[in-house]
């Protein structure tokens, strides 16, 4: 008797749990199926993506000596859903006595298949998934007790597990964050460097015809193509990474400018967050580059965070909170997401190119995200579950156990502080400061108020004024109100009149 073995699309590890014991007479079962396709309308260049690496993996488990069985989105009777499927496997294969299947990194599927139980005719087991460094139990027990859940804290215990950058029992260099060396704006004599962008080869030219035809009215651009969708093109991109790009990531983390939409950042994140990189190796990578004196530790260190520090922490999060987390509201935030989100047409110069590149690559990087789309709804008030599926279908790397945390409780702010001890809102100074953006926008970055103002200025303070009895007792606010405070008050009232005008031609609250 043989074990279905079911693995989804982000979970293309061959070490996945779900294949610890895989023997011959077990069936490895694969499917792309339009439920997970369109549950949120994806990016059209994610599901093309992750079907294509998706069959990719397939033919490696095949190589490997195993039996799989690969339903594509168009075949003749795919039943369109995991579920599905498994039944119909059940069905059509004699001789499997049991599913199992590593548990995904969504709520709602996972509430899904312990409903499995009860509706296959064979025992359903659901494993723990063990490609993360920290163990979900070993996390809720370091955040057992704590009122506020700080990555720093986390990310300090994490390093201390793995032995990454240490010496002994101290942090390499003497501390444990070079945060504050990681924030240079990029000079406009320096140009980022090129990039490791694979074509698309016969095997993913083929999904790319197929996502197109199937999905046309989902948003985003098929090219120009810039993912690997193989393990070895993954790690071409790792090494490329690694070796080339790396040394300057720490320096120009937070920078942006027009028209660059990768900087010094890895692209890493589509492959570590399906399965086809190993990030605690990822990191070893990274920390061997820093003790053969090939890049600073500054980079290294804010590279390293990335992965064993916010990644592993959201995560945890994510899985402590559900499913109310995804409900709060904070800050009472109502509006609807504008359609320049979906368009990129705005005269807002970051704006457009954050959700441009977006458009074209499913991808922006961290400071994008945060500071300028993730910045723009906070301090405009859009509602957060509008903000949170937006953010799950535009980006390649986000699956729901990543992108809620980051988006709601770091964006957004909607957890009321449980990430973030304050909110992450700025004016266009912060904007101004970090890229190129402002000398080319259609509005001026010096004014407050008016037609021609930033709306980033207004809205931010709009935000500080409405929010004052949520936010004003809070210490790290104390400064930005007392800021405010200095403001004249026809300059808050012009700036708030800006604000209202904005937002009621842009996102207009629903009746």
């Amino acid at each position: 008797m043989g074990v279905l073995r079911l693995v989804l699309g982000d979970q293309l590890s061959p070490d996945i749990s779900s294949l610890k014991d895989a023997a011959p007479d077990d069936l490895i079962l694969m499917a792309e199926v339009a439920e997970e396709a369109t549950y949120v309308r994806h990016h059209k260049k994610k599901i093309a993506f992750l079907f294509a690496a998706m069959r990719h993996f397939a033919n490696e488990l095949r190589a490997a000596g195993h039996r799989v069985r690969y339903v594509r989105l168009d075949d003749a009777g795919n039943a369109g859903s995991l579920r599905g499927e498994v039944a119909r496997a059940l069905e059509e294969v004699p001789g499997l006595s049991s599913v199992v299947v590593t548990k995904p990194g969504e709520w709602r599927l996972l509430e899904d298949m312990k409903a499995w139980r009860d509706l296959l005719p064979v025992p359903v087991e659901l494993r723990e998934d063990t490609r993360f460094i920290v163990p979900l139990t070993e996390f809720f027990a370091w955040a057992k007790g704590r009122k506020q859940l700080r990555m720093e804290f986390f990310y300090r215990e994490v390093r201390r597990k793995t032995g990454l950058l240490m010496d002994g029992e101290e942090p390499a260099g003497g501390q444990w964050n070079f945060d504050h060396d990681n924030r240079k704006r990029l000079p406009k004599s320096l140009v980022p460097p090129p990039r490791f962008l694979p074509p698309a080869d016969k095997l993913t030219q083929e999904v790319i015809a197929l996502v197109a035809a199937r999905f046309p009215d989902h948003f985003g651009d098929l090219e120009p193509w810039v993912f690997a969708t193989t393990r070895a093109g993954a790690e071409a991109a790792r090494d490329h990474f690694i070796t080339e790009i790396l040394p300057g990531f720490g320096d120009w983390q937070d920078a942006m400018a027009k028209g660059e939409p990768w900087m010094w950042h890895s692209l890493l994140s589509v492959y570590l967050n399906c399965g086809l990189l190993d990030p605690l190796d990822v990191c070893r990578r990274a920390e061997a580059e820093w003790r053969a004196g090939r890049a600073p530790l500054n980079a290294v260190e804010g590279f390293i965070r990335q992965i064993i520090g916010w990644r592993e922490y959201v995560r945890g999060v994510y899985w402590l909170k559900m499913p109310a987390y995804a409900e709060t509201n904070a800050l009472e935030a109502h509006r609807p997401l504008p359609d320049f989100y979906w368009t990129g047409e705005t005269g807002m110069r970051c704006m457009a190119d954050a959700i441009g590149q977006t458009k074209r690559h499913a991808y922006a990087h961290h400071i994008q995200r945060l500071m300028v789309t993730g910045n723009f709804a906070l301090i405009a008030g859009i509602d957060p579950q509008a903000v949170n599926e937006w953010y799950l279908l535009v980006y390649a790397d986000a699956y729901e156990w990543v992108e809620l945390p980051n988006t709601h409780g770091m964006a957004l702010h909607a957890d009321g502080g449980l990430m973030a001890s304050k909110p992450y809102a700025a004016s266009g100074n912060y904007i101004n400061k970090m890229s190129d953006y402002c000398g080319s926008c259609a509005y001026k970055v010096a004014e407050k108020s008016g037609p021609k103002a930033c709306p980033f200025n207004y809205l931010y303070w709009d935000f500080i004024a409405r929010n004052r009895e949520r936010l004003g007792g809070n210490p790290r606010m104390a400064l930005i109100y007392k800021a405010l405070d200095r403001l004249p008050e026809a300059e808050i009232r012009a700036m708030q009149a800006s604000a209202a005008d904005f937002l009621a031609k842009a996102c207009p609250a629903a009746d």
